[in-house]
């Protein structure tokens, strides 16, 4: 039986991710899928239902991949890579991330949108925080570091490299990125 719902979801995130928010309607989501306009609404009513979902959908992939990280390595540096190469696959592909394709477009975006984007960002931010609080206590990151800071930095970077790099040099000028950060934080 055809998983159209999850058909919607996986379309209607490359779209956004490669045309943003305001780039694309629910005409383009139809003919991607191959299905009528009016069958999209019966799944998703409104076009912030959709992004709603996405933005779960998208948020949960990311919870998986936290905790794998995790259950790799209990090395701050090597989980600060890790998350990092999660970015990777979005050069490769020429697509930004989810949530930072549509946070260029917050001011005219829906209050429910903005709230779901912003506690995204702060999930990451906070895990990247304990990991690096951790990474300072054990030894495995440079301990003068603000952990709070450079978490906010390390979300900042990857999202700025993933937008950048897809213009510049691609995935080898993610990776040099990714390298400068892993340098600066280590001991």
């Amino acid at each position: 039986m055809r998983d159209t719902r999850g058909e919607l979801l996986f379309e209607a995130e490359i779209l956004i991710r490669g045309r943003g928010y305001s780039g694309f309607s629910y005409a383009d989501l139809a003919s991607a899928v191959g299905i009528r306009k009016a069958s999209i609404h019966h799944h998703f009513p409104t076009k912030t239902d959709l992004a709603m979902a996405l933005i779960a959908a998208y948020g949960e992939r990311y919870d998986t991949a936290l905790a794998r990280i995790e259950a790799q390595s209990t090395l701050a540096l090597a989980r600060v890579e890790a998350y990092g190469d999660l970015y990777l696959d979005g050069v490769e592909q020429g697509l930004g991330c989810l949530c930072a394709v549509m946070a260029a477009e917050l001011v005219s975006l829906p209050d429910p949108l903005r709230a779901a984007i912003a506690a995204f960002f702060a999930k990451h931010i906070a895990w990247l925080e304990t990991t690096l609080q951790e990474g300072c206590a054990n030894g495995s990151i440079r301990p003068s570091i603000d952990p709070a800071a450079h978490a906010r930095m390390i979300v900042a970077t990857l999202e700025g490299a993933l937008m950048m790099e897809r213009v510049l040099a691609g995935a080898s000028g993610f990776r040099s990125v990714l390298a400068a950060l892993r340098d600066g934080l280590a001991p």
